[in-house]
């Protein structure tokens, strides 16, 4: 005997209903005993709690919900039978039909619906769906009988989740077998009756428990849960999109990853077949070849990870009994779980401090003010004597749970989840682990519920690959060329380096687009063009918060001065930040340090190696010296591309005004040169150097000796200012004679040197390594203790799109790391 259960899911049509058929016929004609227990159709179920709810409430709004109920089933019905046999069904379902409408109306008359009643209601779904289906495969050849359950399935009256009576029920269910003539039995799940006859329910799963007391009576070969999954799965796929199917697991992993909520399957469905020892198996009805999930009484000791899953269970609340009185003092923790007890409160998760000095449990929120008040009257003595504190109640809680027998055979397991929850700033607020070491449990946030399911998961099923989740604002020159960098490099990262990367959030001007699944990156600027949802630095940040998502790093690609004002609420969320944007590192001292501070507090970068150099690695040079022990003497750097540009290509042949056009004309400057030339931009670069090397340094601190005259500094708009500039030839070239007179050079050096910060013009000769600058170079010279007599040089382009990216492009693969 093989026992098989179908879901509502699997029979919420008439065309599923034929899958499953031509899914059992090959079987029933190939020899195979079978017993078939089938849910309600999909959503009946909820369709009748809200009808009752509805007539209990004296709206008579149930009608039409009583209508579409049997209007559905008759649908079913006419597609599945032929026209006789349709017929002659319809006669029978009426009958109950006008039952359910009768017992509604009493339900409205009366403006209650009793658990006793609901019992009787609901069974109406499972009901009417296996007679249809019993009929179904009648048609097509199946030796099929219809199995009320209530017959054979014996319970006491706890409506709503009533016990079965084991002794009454096995020896029921074998007698109806005996008795059935060898026909395919399709019997309704989830209900049952009381000795009496009263119709009652199982709870949560009901119609998986039925079909394991059937396969524990029948001593059944195996007994398989048809799903709409492929088998029991890593996680809950809905919020991790790399589960995947576990091939075995025992019953004792089950019941753990059942008990804290993974869907598939309920510990009562376990209990049967495990008491029999029964494989149970997990199948998918749209995917019958696949081999689904076995559960049986061995672990597999061959799986990939020493975790088998991880399951959580969300709306949950903590209770906190703790103070003095409770330190050894026996008998606390019976008193504490009997009040519970008494209220029919069920625990979920339970830890105690070893000082005995408090216990925490978690319990539904549901049942969270029943619990208090429970609590609070048992202990009502201590409490009024304070040698107990108030009963604490923290809400919107969810418990992880971390489930594999193979987990208390490698050490380390704990602190590699726990660093994985720290590095994305998941706060635990309590931890339960059993001393057999199948299950670490832990109380987060609820809001933290997806974040850490995914952290977890890539730690442990995906070690070999890790995600990147990115958010760029700014997708202009940089920011478009740093979106063809990632899609021109995202295999090779992926194949080679492990990493993922998923664009899950761009923003420009106009709009902006998310997808936590990852942007189209050869589509991106279709998907931000066509998108309907107006841009805002806010609105954006407050999105890329709320989504949640582990390995988070957010791109500013822009030079808008009022984004970093987000920041803070950025890196308080546990986001690392990279940019090329100088505001936020050159604004205010106290803000930059308030920045740097967050970034470490909440385990996160705040990454600005772009500010300085490009793509030139300026900033991490400076603190590896730093962070190895070493001292930093002096900084004197070159900073800006464009004015490097120009003065290095001033050699007389063309006058400086026409250099500085030139240098326009290919883009090296802004549209207004001014912003280049008034040294402004060096300054901001010089002031993050000089604070990274240890200097407590304002903007206003720089010294600078201006590039320009005022006159060309005052003039109106570009064409004037061009027109003063060219006016003022003759003194740049006097500036350059002089230079040249004494063998030297002109070039816009920013220096810092014994508490001083300043930039300006100056004439270098061959000794200086400036001297010999070309092009756009920056150069930055780092003497220190130990490079005292040879400077530390870094040089190379200090401009350009693909540099800048390319330097963007690092931070994000190093933030990921």
């Amino acid at each position: 005997m093989k026992v098989l259960k179908f879901g509502g899911s699997s029979v919420a049509s008439a065309e599923r209903i034929k899958n499953i058929i031509s899914i059992i016929k090959p079987r029933v004609d190939s020899g195979e005993n079978l017993t078939i227990v089938f849910s309600a159709f999909g959503g009946v179920t909820d369709m009748l709690i809200e009808m009752s709810e509805l007539a209990s409430q004296g709206k008579d709004k149930y009608l039409a919900l009583y209508h579409q109920f049997k209007d559905r089933h008759a649908t079913a019905a006419r597609e599945l039978l032929t026209e006789t046999k349709y017929h002659e069904l319809s006669v029978a379902m009426d009958e109950n039909h006008d039952t359910l409408k009768d017992l509604l109306k009493g339900i409205y008359l009366v403006r209650e619906a009793s658990p006793r009643t609901m019992d009787y209601v609901l069974s109406f779904g499972e009901r009417n769906a296996n007679v249809i289906i019993a009929e179904a495969m009648k048609e097509h050849g199946i030796n099929a009988g219809y199995l009320d359950a209530r017959k054979v399935i014996r319970t006491n009256k706890d409506f709503g989740n009533a016990k079965v009576n084991f002794k009454l029920t096995n020896a029921a269910i074998k007698g109806h077998y005996e008795s059935c003539g060898g026909q395919i039995q399709i019997v309704t799940g989830f209900i049952g009756s009381d000795i009496g006859g009263l119709t009652t329910t199982l709870g949560r799963g009901g119609s998986d428990y039925t079909a394991a007391i059937l396969a524990g009576a029948l001593e059944s070969e195996v007994l398989e849960i048809w799903t709409d999954v492929d088998g029991v799965l890593t996680s809950d796929p809905r919020k991790v999109k790399q589960a995947f199917t576990i091939p075995r697991l025992s019953y004792a992993e089950a019941m753990e990853m059942s008990h804290f909520g993974a869907k598939v399957i309920y510990p009562p469905t376990i209990q049967p077949a495990l008491s029999k020892g029964i494989p149970i198996y997990i199948k998918n009805t749209f995917n019958p070849s696949f081999e689904g999930t076995l559960i049986d009484k061995d672990h597999d000791t061959g799986f990939r990870s020493p975790i088998k899953g991880i399951s959580s269970l969300a709306n949950l609340s903590l209770l906190r009994l703790q103070g003095s009185g409770m330190m050894g003092v026996p008998g606390v923790s019976g008193r504490l779980f009997a009040a519970l007890g008494r209220d029919k409160i069920n625990v979920i998760l339970i830890t105690q401090a070893s000082s005995e000095h408090s216990i925490c449990l978690a319990v539904s929120d549901k049942e969270s003010k029943k619990a208090v008040s429970a609590i609070a009257e048992e202990f009502e003595k201590e409490i009024e004597d304070g040698l107990i504190e108030s009963v604490k109640a923290e809400n919107d809680l969810c418990v992880v749970a971390v489930v594999g027998e193979q987990m208390r055979n490698v050490p380390g397991i704990a602190g590699r989840l726990f660093e994985g929850l720290g590095k994305n700033g998941i706060n635990v607020i309590a931890i339960a682990q059993g001393s057999s070491e199948l299950n670490i449990s832990f109380v987060i946030s609820k809001n933290d519920e997806a974040k850490a399911l995914n952290a977890i998961h890539d730690s442990f099923f995906l070690s070999d690959t890790k995600r990147i989740h990115v958010f760029i604002v700014g997708v202009g020159l940089i920011g478009g060329t740093l979106l063809s960098q990632m899609e021109s490099q995202k295999e090779t990262l992926r194949t080679q380096n492990g990493i993922e990367l998923k664009v899950c959030g761009l923003a420009n001007t106009k709009t902006m687009v998310f997808d936590e699944s990852g942007i189209e990156l050869s589509r991106w600027r279709d998907l931000l063009q066509n998108s309907e949802t107006p841009s805002s630095f806010d609105q954006f940040a407050d999105k890329m918060i709320d989504m949640n998502l582990a390995n988070t790093i957010f791109l500013d690609v822009t030079a808008d001065a009022t984004l970093p004002s987000v920041y803070e609420k950025i890196l308080g969320s546990s986001i690392s930040i990279a940019t090329p944007n100088k505001t936020a590192a050159s604004s205010a001292y106290t803000n930059y340090l308030r920045l740097k501070e967050l970034a470490q507090k909440n385990n996160v970068q705040f990454l600005f190696e772009t500010n300085v150099g490009a793509g030139l690695p300026v900033i991490s040079t400076l603190r590896n010296l730093m962070h190895s022990g070493d001292s930093i003497l002096s900084i004197e750097a070159v900073l800006s591309g464009s004015v490097s540009f120009i003065f290095n290509s001033f050699d007389g042949s063309k006058p400086f005004s026409q250099l500085v056009e030139q240098a326009a004309v290919l883009g090296y400057t802004e549209p207004d040169p001014r912003e280049d030339l008034s040294g402004a931009d060096v300054k901001r670069k010089i002031t993050i150097l000089a604070r990274e090397a240890g200097y407590v340094t304002e903007i206003s601190d720089v010294v600078l000796d201006p590039i320009l005259p005022d006159s060309c500094m005052a003039a109106p708009d570009v064409p004037a200012f061009f027109d003063e500039l060219r006016a003022q030839n003759g003194y740049f070239d006097k500036l350059r004679q002089d230079a040249a007179l004494q063998g030297k050079v002109l070039r816009f050096i920013a220096r810092v040197s014994e508490g001083r910060v300043a930039c300006g013009l100056e004439a270098v000769g061959p000794e200086s390594p400036f001297y010999q600058l070309a092009g756009s170079d920056n150069m930055i010279v780092f003497t220190t203790h130990r490079y005292r007599q040879r400077p530390l040089v870094v040089r190379g382009p200090g401009a350009g799109a693909e540099v800048t990216a390319a330097g963007l492009f690092a931070e994000i693969i190093s933030a990921g790391n």
